[in-house]
This record gives C-alpha cells, structure tokens and sequence, in this order.
C-alpha cells in the first residue's frame, strides 16, 4: 500500500480506481463508506510527491472520478445526439480528461504550499479546507460542474444531520477532515503530545456524534396545514418530445391525466410539459387555468418562453403557474451544450449533438420573484439548478415549498437521473423544507424536510403521483448563514498552512 502511494505508475492507478470508486457511495449503491475510503486514498498519494507527480495524480483520481461517475454523459451524446459509437466515445474521453484537471490542481497547489507532513494535525485540516476549496470552485467555474460532491454519499449515513448546519459543505469538510485523521492517527500516537492527542480524537470523533444526534432534529416548522399534490409524470420518448406531429398528442395526454385525476391543492406537470412556446399555448394553457381554478387547485408547468429584449428575441426554459396562483419563472443555470452551446460559433453544424433541440436558450434574471401557489411561496428550481447548494440555498431561504421539475429522459436508463434525485433530496434536507419533484419518466417524487422520499412513481412508467406537502418557516442554519462560517474556517486555515510553510523555508 505504502509503495502504490509514492510516485509512479502503480500509485496513479490506484488514484483512478479511487476516484471510480467514490460512485460506489453515492446513488443508486449507496456504500457511504466507501467515499471516506476514497478521500483518504488521495490524501495519502499526495504525501510523497513534488507539486509536479501531484499533478499527475490529481489528474488521475479526477478521471477515475468522472470517468466512472458521469457515465451517462455518453448515453445523451450517442443515443440523444446521434453521435456513433466511437465519437461518442472519444467526447466522454475527452470532457473527463478537461474536467478531471478540476483535482489536478488543487493537487499541485497542496503539494507546493500547503502540505506539512511535519505537522499532521494541522495538516489534515488544511487539506479537509483544500477539499472543500475544490469542491466549491468546480461548483463555480465556468458556470459549474457540481456533481459528484462527496457529501452527497452522506444522505442515509451517519452526517446527514450536518447538512442542515452547514449544507453538502461541511459534510464534505468532515469526510475530508476525517480521512486525513485516520491516515495521521498512528503519526499523532507516536508524536506523544497528549494535547494534539485529544484535540485529534475531537475532531475526528464530534462531527460524527453530531451528525447522528442531529439526523432528524427539526429546524424548521408547518406555516399552515398540509396540501395536496398531484405530479403527472407522462413517460414520452425523448425521440418525441420536440417532434412537430407529436406536439398535439403530448398536450392532450397531460390534458386528459389532469381531467381523470382527484382534486388536488397542486398539480404539477413536468419540465417542458408543454413543448411549444408560452405564446403559443395561451388558449391551451388559458383552457387548463379554468379547469384548475374550478377545482380550487394551481397549475404549475414547465414551458418554454420567448421575450423580446431591445428588439432581440429571447428564449428561456420557463415555469408558469395557473389557477389558483400566479408567476412565471425563467431559469438561471443553464445546462451546457443541453441548453446552451458554449463557442456555438465554431460548434453548430459539426454534429447533431450541438444541435440538439432547444438549446439556444439565455439564462434568466437573478431578482426574479418567487411562484405563488394557494398562498405559499414556492422556490422553483428547472433540471439541473437543484444541484448548485448556494443558489438553491438563496430562493430557499425565502419559501414555504421547493418545487424542481426536470426531464432526466436524456440520461436513459443510466445512474444519472437517481443521482440527480439524491441532490434534490439533500436540497431539502439543507432548507428543512418539503420538495416536490415532478419529471418526465423518473424519478418524480415528494420530499421531506429529512431529505427522505415519502411516495414516488417508478421510472419509465406513465402514472399521476399522489400525496402531501408542508409549508414550513423558519430557517435551517444553513439557510441563515449559508457557507460564510466554513469559508472563514478555511480561509483562516489556508492562510496558517501558508505562513507555517514560508516560516519553514526561511528556518
């Protein structure tokens, strides 16, 4: 083990298998065990390393990473975009050996200032502040890439209770933190200082108990009585979805499943449910708005909507609300080459995956107001935007009820959309708040404020959702202070690791 940690070959391979190992403890298998494992494995082959075999093997846990935890990036490239096999294939290549440099550097930069394998207390709290660093920074980058985080493997583990104190965040930051621990624990016995002693058994063994103690603790309270909900979830092929001749079909199915079910406060339809313009489908959706208020319920859709700007027209991925309610919703974080092309200049036209139906959209405004439904507020989240914890965090804080509507149809029958499940489940286990999920083939579902699935339809199959939702107030910790508190404790760790190693050079 000591060898396969140094540099060279055998240490890299086992840096990628440790990355591919992470999607282990995360949805659909759910070995959360395997995560600190992971952590732990690529804190301890970065030990022996210069900053330049650092790279390298930051690079090499990023693919095993991506590489085994986006796999579904090759199903919507090859069967949705119509890219062969091996073009497929190369792209996958290619988009996990960009992003996997997303590890490389932060490898380089713990290797050339911040490692102090002299000091191993400080040393696994400066590389648990760098871990969150990273995991923060690729949230941001170029609009973002936050997937795979690994305090997403926490969601039925023992740190779940942490997410409401400091979101996906701290739990990461405890993952982090306690894989360094167990790696240095034999290095602090033998070092003798009964002080670093206690203070590592603290850190190591706290977040833990406080996790457990805190796994159902209520934050947040009911605002008002339970409501309704019926989600529609219609099952079209995604080889449908945006065909002109199916466009009819598609309208009447959601029609004809609102007309058959119960009564409900909320109905809820799918992301792009209706696959034509807002303006287009204003006597459909003017129709469905007296259907739902004669029933006293609010209609929530997904619809595409065009605005013209400065005689510039503009097309968005939208939410409206009908009925008993009122607002319309542009989305914020679009998904690239799904929504929008990066260098769609140079793009367009090479092949069917940069052109892909709808995906021109532009992002909508940030100080857009919440969708009110039935006297509630309710904070709307499109596909991929329930997976940025800080924005979430920013419309949660000021709702009653979380509402993502999605169409995962692009992934298949991959990991991916169970992944994207359990991100919107850690949402609402963050705001302490109840979610509705409403997709088109899976997996649609409602949430708890305990980030737990209370009834589900099964994916790829056609049928209406029935059940309840809270309203809640009050706000979780998280929600109150987003990540300011870890980011200071990092910053200030940072900042020790740096001077320590300056002072150190000059001595």
């Amino acid at each position: 083990m000591l060898r396969l940690t140094r540099p060279g070959w055998p240490g890299n391979l086992l840096a990628v298998a440790a990355g591919a190992l992470t999607t282990l403890a995360l949805a659909p298998y759910d070995i959360w065990p395997l995560a600190l494992l992971a952590v732990g494995v690529f804190y301890a082959g970065l030990r022996e390393l210069s900053p330049r075999q650092a790279l390298g093997r930051g690079w090499c846990f990023g693919f095993g990473l991506f590489g085994a935890g986006t796999s579904w990036i090759y199903v919507s490239i090859h069967t949705y975009g119509d890219a062969s096999v091996l073009l497929a294939g190369f792209l996958m290549l290619a988009f996990t050996a960009a992003i996997a440099w997303f590890f490389a550097l932060p490898a380089w930069l713990w290797a050339r200032w911040i490692r102090r394998n002299e000091a191993p207390l400080a040393d696994a709290l400066a590389f648990a502040a760098l871990w969150v660093g990273q995991e923060a920074f690729r949230g941001w980058f170029l609009t973002g890439f936050p997937w795979l985080y690994s305090g997403y493997s926490q969601l039925d583990g023992p740190l779940a209770g942490l997410a409401p104190l400091g979101g996906i965040w701290l739990i990461s930051f405890t993952l982090a933190l306690s894989a360094a621990l167990l790696y240095n624990a034999r290095r602090l016995l033998k070092a003798g200082r009964k002080a670093f002693i206690v203070l590592g058994a603290v850190l190591l063994v706290g977040p833990w108990v406080a996790g457990i103690a805190l796994k159902h603790h209520a934050w947040t309270s009911p605002s008002g009585e339970p409501l309704t909900v019926a989600a529609i979830q219609g099952n079209i092929e995604q080889s449908m979805k945006w065909d002109p001749t199916q466009i009819d079909a598609q309208l009447a199915l959601y029609r004809d499943l609102s007309f058959r079910s119960k009564r409900v406060d909320l109905l809820i339809w799918p992301e792009t449910a209706v696959p034509v313009l807002k303006e287009s489908a204003e006597g459909y959706l003017a129709m469905m708005g007296r259907f739902a208020a004669d029933r006293q319920s609010a209609l929530i859709t997904g619809v595409p909507i065009r605005e013209v700007v400065n005689h510039e027209k503009r097309y968005y991925n939208g939410i409206t609300v009908t009925g008993e309610g009122d607002g319309t919703y542009l989305k914020q974080k679009l998904v690239p080459f799904g929504e929008y092309v990066p260098l769609q200049d140079l793009l367009r036209g090479l092949i069917d995956f940069f052109n892909l139906p709808m995906s021109d959209f532009a992002r909508g405004p940030d100080d857009q107001a919440l969708l009110q439904a039935k006297g509630y507020r309710i904070a709307p989240f499109i596909c991929y935007e329930v997976v940025y914890p800080e924005f979430a965090a920013s419309l949660s804080a000021r709702s009653d009820l979380l509402l993502t509507i999605s169409n995962d149809t692009w992934f298949g029958t991959s990991i991916g959309p169970l992944q994207h499940l359990q991100m919107a489940q850690m949402r609402a286990l963050e705001a302490g708040r109840w979610m509705i999920r409403a997709t088109n083939n899976g997996v649609t579902g409602l949430i708890n404020p305990y980030g737990e699935i209370t009834t589900r339809i099964p994916q790829f199959e056609q049928g209406i959702l029935y059940g309840e939702v809270v309203p809640m107030h009050n706000l979780t910790p998280y929600l109150q202070w987003r990540s300011w508190p870890l980011i200071i404790l990092c910053g200030l760790l940072f900042g020790w690791a740096l001077l320590a190693s300056r002072i150190a050079k000059t001595v």
